[in-house]
């Protein structure tokens, strides 16, 4: 395995790790603002 290789690996798993990061993120954010409009539309 050249370094090239092995660099181009390193990255696209960086790359996966931050969309694994935001997917995660975005889901407690949906699941937060969906709990406060629960809140806010109960009497």
């Amino acid at each position: 395995m050249t370094s090239k290789a092995r660099r181009i690996t390193n990255a696209s798993r960086g790359t996966a790790n931050a969309w694994h990061f935001y997917y995660a993120f975005v889901l407690v954010i949906t699941v937060l603002c969906g709990k406060l409009i629960v809140a806010l539309a109960a009497p």
